[in-house]
């Protein structure tokens, strides 16, 4: 049985503990109010920019832009894994490395770039050391999304990879963040065989030049921000699964320093009923 003095210790280190997950839950719940912003900030524009498209590839005849044709055959597929560059979030990057992991055994050979310190660390251990990497805790995260849009597109257009693919995190509910994978290029038509128009008059909108010429300055525009929109949504998951991690662990050490404090009474009790015992019994044998 552990003696009271290695009891008290125990407790003074998770009190210590305590009070570490206590200032890291506090700061996550301050950073993901100012990340859930940033995402809604930035919603209206991803929003229009995505009807844009839709209107556009339906209205265009003829596009010439590499990313509405297949990737070359035989070529790895590019897939961009965002993850954090910091832990002590439960199973937030470890979810999104399995899932870059089963994409990598479902679609053979690919090629990785990485955003995130976790990520890269994963993929390295992978096989992968050579392979374009990103910080994903920097303060201009657009400008990273545009240097991540343009090294897929170069090795797209070069026929190095086959397609560009993006697993990053998707914001479900505080409690719940997911992984999600998603295919950006090469940009698929819309279907229409199965598309109800909604009632009501319908705006003609023009493209001037044209549908074409706009089409084709619309998609680049379109990977950066669709990479940018997740690096924000990836930066709330973080902050979510943290919080709720450190909240977790709050509550845990609060309920074993209880366990250890009722451990530890008990121990003092025995001891001090054993000092007793042997004042009594040591008067007994003087008075004999």
């Amino acid at each position: 049985m552990p003696s009271v003095r290695d009891l008290r210790d125990r407790i003074r280190s998770l009190k210590n503990t305590q009070q570490i997950t206590k200032a890291m839950k506090q700061v996550a719940a301050a950073k993901i109010r100012r990340a859930e912003a940033a995402q809604k900030r930035a919603r209206p524009y991803a929003d229009t920019l995505a009807e844009m498209l839709e209107e556009l590839l339906r209205a265009a005849s003829r596009i010439e832009h590499p990313f509405m044709k297949p990737g070359r055959a035989g070529a790895p597929a590019g897939i961009v894994l965002m993850t954090a560059d910091k832990g002590l979030c439960g199973a937030f990057n470890a979810n999104l490395i399995r899932a870059a992991e089963h994409e990598r055994a479902r679609r053979g050979a690919v090629a990785f770039s990485t955003v995130g310190v976790k990520a890269r660390n994963a993929v390295r251990r992978m096989g992968y050391a050579d392979h374009p990497t990103w910080p994903h805790g920097v303060a201009d995260k657009l400008a990273v999304a545009r240097e991540v849009a343009a090294s897929v597109t170069r090795a797209f257009v070069a026929g190095e990879i086959s397609e560009i693919v993006v697993i990053s995190a998707q914001f479900v509910s505080m409690m719940v963040q997911r992984p999600q994978v998603r295919r950006l290029v090469p940009v698929a038509r819309p279907d229409d065989s199965g598309a109800t128009e909604a009632p009501g008059p319908k705006a003609l909108v023009e493209f001037a030049p044209s549908a074409e010429f706009v089409l084709s300055r619309l998609l680049p525009k379109y990977l950066e921000f669709t990479l940018y929109s997740a690096m924000l949504e990836t930066d709330a998951c973080f902050y979510a699964a943290q919080l709720v991690a450190m909240n977790n662990a709050t509550d845990n050490a609060g309920k074993l320093i209880d366990e250890l404090t009722i451990q530890m009474n008990n121990a003092r009790q025995a001891a001090i009923t054993k000092e007793l015992l042997e004042i009594v019994a040591g008067a007994e044998a003087l008075a004999g």
